[in-house]
């Protein structure tokens, strides 16, 4: 990452310290002039005249004297005390009679005159200069705060250069389609009078539409990587602040880097953040700061010259709810979607994510591909990793097919329960539930083959069958809806018939055999209806329902809509009953397999048909 040139290199130590470090050394400089006044007297003390201390000298009861000045400090031999007296200036030991040789107490006398005013002045001074070091301390805290406060408005986006490790295309696994795209937005930036000379204008902004985890991103830094430009990235959240003017203020500062920095690539991730549309409801609102952060971003990129070689890229998975005053051209020339990844672009992905990894040489990539229908890259990203840690977990040096396996099933389904205790009844109604999944979804034409049956309980669920298409599927006709609808009633048949009884268990099966059918009858025409779309759902949002959205259907129809849902689920609830009790000695095999050994794969359950 490049850092600013103004910006001062940190060492990593915090001012606090070295504030704490000054006074404590300081400190202990000042006890150590006079350390009796902090550290209190181990030794009792006792002011007395100076005839007391002539008089214990001649008594023979002194340990030692000392004369420091016009100071005298005797010390008792039986008692821990001390006698303190003062002298006149200009009187002498012998002057006050305690140098007589018959006595052995010991005399010292310090010459201590320029020592005495060294402590003395140091002692005087210490307590001004902590005072000083702590003034000095706090104004260098409000100038730091003060230009803090100036740079309130400077972009907080992050600068990486051209040097260095380098994303590439060939980082990204993929969208081709949206690669060939960009490269053009690279060669714009590589050779751009190629096309001035022509009078072709250089595009301003790329817009990246796609769902979460699609590598919009990814794709943003192997552009900047490939031109081999400065690459500038922020968030659309971080132009937004709780004062009015500051997101536009850092918008001119990131703009105004980037022409420096030119040629460039500025990078707005989110940028529906500060992007939606301005004066409405629903979606957007009266956000002063969000609309003139937006204003500001409009007018940058209308005030770009012509040769000013610095393109936006922004990105976003909710184009419906941006302005269209971002988006039109001259502003965002080009949108470029990124589609979740097919079949074919799981499994280069899967492999690009192995680098750094020791995997196992025999890994049948094209099968976890399969497995891992409609997920992104970044999902694709977590299933390595949960493999890595499994086989981790199970002191393995490499990761294998198996290891990969469960760490699909584990993000799929969820994290098996086996500590989880279930009575025998309710494991049969499981297997039975289970296996009438299996053998419909094995019966009937349209529907995708079973990759494997077990009544481990995972999540949410006692147990689960799992099937996998041939290929991705972009498109249903209504003879695969309506094998789908009876494979989800298929666990419902099975316990009506060889229990007699169904339980709650069939709630997500009912629930997603309705949704089919509604859509079947509202959206696409399959009904006696006819062509009629009768929810108004364009599918523009990426992450969830569309919150404005009303029915506006009429009671007579919505009577008819549900008539005919119920027709489907009825036909298709007969059509699973037929199967089953045709195959009620293969439904009674399989439940009494499941019970034994609870997970069937895919081989071993095609050995019932055969």
């Amino acid at each position: 990452m490049m850092k600013e040139p103004n910006k001062k290199k940190n060492t990593g130590k915090s001012p606090w310290l070295t504030f704490i470090a000054v006074i404590f050394v300081l400190t202990a400089l000042w006890v150590a002039m006079d350390p009796d006044q902090f550290l209190g007297e181990a030794i009792k003390t006792e002011k007395v005249p100076i005839s007391e201390i002539t008089e214990l000298y001649n008594e023979n009861k002194l340990e030692k004297i000392e004369i420091k000045g016009d100071q005298l400090t005797a010390t008792l031999k039986d008692e821990n005390v001390q006698k303190i007296a003062f002298k006149e200036p200009l009187e002498t030991a012998s002057d006050l009679e305690l140098l007589n040789p018959e006595i052995k107490t010991p005399v010292e006398i310090l010459d201590t005159s320029a020592g005495d005013f060294i402590f003395a002045l140091l002692r005087d001074i210490i307590p001004f200069a902590i005072v000083l070091v702590i003034i000095i301390f706090m104004m260098r805290q409000v100038q730091k705060n003060a230009g803090n406060a100036f740079s309130f408005g400077k972009s907080k986006a992050r600068l990486f250069s051209n040097k260095g490790k380098k994303t590439t295309f060939k980082d990204v696994a993929g969208a081709e389609e949206a690669k060939n795209e960009l490269e053009e937005i690279v060669e714009f930036l590589k050779n751009p009078k190629k096309f001035l000379t022509i009078g072709a204008r250089i595009p301003r902004g790329v817009m990246l539409i796609g769902r979460p985890g699609t590598g919009k991103t990814l794709l943003a830094r192997a552009v900047a990587g490939e031109a081999r430009v400065p690459f500038f990235s922020i968030s659309g959240s971080e132009f937004v602040e709780m004062f009015v003017g500051v997101g536009a203020s850092r918008v001119r500062d990131l703009f105004e880097k980037a022409k420096k920095n030119a040629p460039a690539i500025i990078f707005i991730d989110e940028i529906d953040a500060v992007g939606r549309q301005r004066g409405g409801s629903g979606y957007s609102g009266g956000h002063d700061e969000r609309e003139q952060t937006l204003n500001q971003i409009l007018s940058e990129m209308d005030g770009f010259e012509d040769n000013t070689n610095v393109i936006v890229v922004a990105a976003t998975n909710r184009p419906d709810v941006l302005d269209k005053a971002l988006l039109r051209p001259g502003r965002f020339d080009r949108r470029v979607v990124i589609d979740m990844p097919d079949i074919k672009d799981r499994t280069a992905i899967l492999k690009v994510h192995t680098k750094g990894k020791k995997m196992s040489p025999k890994i049948d990539f094209d099968k976890i591909a399969r497995m891992t229908s409609g997920f992104a890259g970044a999902d694709l990203a977590n299933i390595l990793n949960e493999a890595a840690i499994q086989a981790a977990k199970n002191n393995k040096k490499t990761i294998g097919q198996k290891d990969l396996e469960f760490a699909t099933e584990k993000v799929i389904i969820g994290p098996e329960r086996k500590s989880q205790i279930i009575s025998k009844d309710r494991k049969l109604k499981t297997a039975y539930h289970e296996a009438g999944h299996a053998i419909i979804g094995h019966l009937l034409p349209n529907a995708d083959p079973i990759h494997k049956v077990t009544i481990i309980p995972r999540g949410m669920s006692l147990g689960s069958t799992w099937s996998l298409p041939d290929e991705d599927q972009f498109g249903y006709s209504k003879s695969k809806f309506l094998d789908e609808v009876c494979t989800l009633l298929g666990g419902f048949s099975a316990e009506k018939l060889m229990l007699s009884e169904t339980g709650t268990g069939v709630s997500n099966d009912l629930k997603r055999a309705t949704d089919i059918a509604r859509g079947m009858v509202t959206r696409f025409g399959m009904s006696e209806l006819g062509p009629i779309v009768f929810d108004d759902d364009d599918g523009g949002s990426f992450l969830g329902i569309d919150i404005t959205r009303q029915r506006q259907i009429s009671e007579k129809y919505s009577e008819t809509i549900d008539k005919e849902i119920n027709k489907i689920i009825s036909e298709q609830l007969k059509r699973a009953d037929k199967l089953l009790k045709d195959n009620k000695k293969i439904l009674e095999k399989i439940a009494q397999t499941l019970l034994k050994k609870e997970t069937l794969d895919q081989k071993e359950f095609e050995a019932f048909f055969k």
